[in-house]
């Protein structure tokens, strides 16, 4: 994961005025409840899965022995490799664009700035909540089933999952925006579809072309694993030498994967630095006495603006040529997608189902609660003005964006060839990827703290533990109760595509159905997971509004 959610998360999670706040004793009975949660999840986990001081040390050396036969790496031949990185790229594009296009019109649905009753709205807002409860690795497996293997199922399935998030923050923005000129452009007779793409859409394509390129980010991430269950893309390659038991091979792969998304992660930093922050920092008020200047015609910035934009588009249609998306193709899936809807209902609940999901569940509350406290010690380490030494701020924070780099998929591949089948695995992958996932949050949040009372503190001779318990950390609460809160969020919807390479959860069961063609177990998995990673995201948010 790494799900902009994250960006969006980490933008909205400051508290808002005093006086709406829930009073203290109020917010000390929530944070002592979700302390006490967090250690009785964390300790049953650690029963669930057997996992003592003396197993891990036996994981880790099995984890030890594994690496060292993957060493030195074996990279494929480099014209294999660039056309599974640009197929990779290629679905994330694709999956991207169309999750835009789906996303307008419901999200514009969804807003409750709408005028008029209906079913409208609230189907609209139960695709959006379906659609992100599902991870996109679960959609992956569905297309494959539907359409083949290859990147039309990926592609498919990194849009139908995006569509959750886009069309739920671009409702927001709808929402957000000012209502008179909406109204102003009804009293004039405008039908409902005029006002929306000739007044509202206008205003809020800064707020869609934000999220989109941020969920183009999060898609390349998700689109180079998504060849594990064969829906294209560098994970194919990573499977197949793992399936052939040439270790070297995946390692090479691995190491292809993350230098991919390291890159991609610097290219995203840039372009956000230099077209979000500096466009906010530049439209602040201006001073007074100044009018605003509105330049007509094709000055430098349109014509860069009508260029990038034409160049998207480009890209965007070669990315569904790619796909090979042609009527003839979705006639002959046709049958397999009617077998899968007639089969799927009543859907058909067990026991061992239930069993599934609770196993995800512990795994990933389990890993959240240990990963924030390894990413609250990580972020300690290497946060400006709080870290205790610059060289070694430096070097945990490479580690951090090393760790972040490697998708939750790749580490389970890897404990489940070193340990086995089972949760022991997946806890793992979850641990390392929520330390890495809380340590990049929580580093945000402690530099964007006002240093003042730490300076003051300080320079009155107050030890360094001193100056950090009563300046930075009672500023630093909500941060750390909202991300940790998110990180738990995000670890679920992991934790359940892990067993799909057998490492514990419902995922297992998943993968088992289809290929059995036992749909109806399919669909009561879908469910289950819909409305439990649902019902976590309302307990979170029902914690943050009592606590920030």
């Amino acid at each position: 994961m790494t799900s902009t959610e994250q960006a969006v998360h980490v933008e909205r999670q400051a508290p808002g005025p005093g006086p709406l706040r829930p009073p203290l004793g109020a917010r000390a009975v929530v944070a002592a409840g979700l302390l006490a949660a967090a250690v009785t999840v964390t300790c049953v986990t650690f029963w669930w899965i057997g996992l003592s001081p003396l197993t891990l040390a036996a994981g880790l050396g099995d984890t030890r022995r594994l690496l060292e036969r993957m060493l030195p790496p074996e990279f494929p031949a480099a014209g294999d490799i660039v056309s599974l990185i640009v197929e990779t790229l290629l679905i994330a594009v694709a999956g991207t664009g169309l999750a835009a296009l789906a996303s307008v019109p419901l999200a514009f649905a969804a807003a409750h700035t709408r005028p008029g009753r209906g079913l409208a709205r609230p189907v609209a807002r139960l695709v959006i909540v379906l659609t992100r409860a599902v991870p996109t690795l679960v959609f992956a497996i569905l297309f494959v089933r539907a359409f083949g293997l290859g990147p039309l199922a990926g592609a498919l399935a990194v849009a139908v999952h995006s569509v959750g998030m886009i069309a739920k923050l671009l409702a927001d923005a709808i929402e957000e925006a000012d209502p008179v000129p909406a109204e102003a452009v009804r009293a004039c007779g405008a039908r409902e579809t005029q006002v929306a793409f000739s007044n509202v859409l206008p205003r809020v394509l800064p707020a869609l072309v934000a999220v989109v390129l941020y969920r183009l980010d999060i898609n390349i991430r998700a689109s180079s694993v998504l060849g594990v269950v064969g829906a294209g893309g560098i994970g194919v390659a990573l499977q197949t030498a793992l399936g052939s038991l040439d270790y070297r091979r995946a390692a090479g792969v691995i190491c292809v994967i993350i230098v991919l998304i390291l890159l991609l992660e610097l290219l995203s930093v840039a372009i956000r630095r230099h077209s979000g922050e500096d466009r906010s920092a530049g439209s602040a008020a201006l001073p007074a006495g100044r009018r605003a200047r509105h330049d007509v015609g094709w000055d430098r910035d349109r014509v860069l603006r009508f260029a990038g934009s034409g160049t998207a588009v480009a890209v965007f249609l070669v990315a569904l040529w790619s796909l090979d998306l042609s009527l003839d193709r979705l006639a002959g899936a046709w049958p397999n997608v009617r077998a899968m809807l007639t089969g799927m209902w009543p859907p058909a609940f067990s026991g061992e189902i239930f069993m599934g999901v609770l196993e995800s569940l512990l795994m990933a509350l389990g890993a959240a609660s240990v990963g924030t406290l390894g990413g609250l010690v990580l972020a300690l380490l290497t946060a400006t003005g709080v870290a205790p030494w610059r060289p070694l701020s430096a070097l945990v924070r490479a580690l951090v964006v090393v760790m972040r780099g490697i998708p939750d998929l790749v580490y389970a591949l890897l404990f489940v060839a070193a340990l086995g089948l089972g949760p022991f695995a997946g806890f793992l992958a979850l641990w390392i990827s929520c330390t890495a996932l809380a340590a990049k949050f929580f580093t945000d949040s402690l530099e964007r703290l006002d240093p003042v009372p730490h300076e003051a503190l300080t320079s009155v001779g107050a030890t360094r533990p001193q100056a950090f318990t009563a300046g930075i950390w009672p500023q630093f609460v909500p941060s750390f109760t909202g991300n940790g809160l998110f990180v738990a969020d995000l670890a679920l919807r992991e934790s359940i595509v892990l067993g799909i390479v057998g490492a514990g959860g419902v995922g297992y069961l998943m993968q088992e159905s289809i290929a059995t063609l036992r749909y109806d177990v399919t669909c009561a998995i879908v469910i289950a997971i819909a409305v439990v990673v649902y019902g976590i995201e309302a307990l979170a948010r029902l914690a943050r509004r009592h606590l920030l």
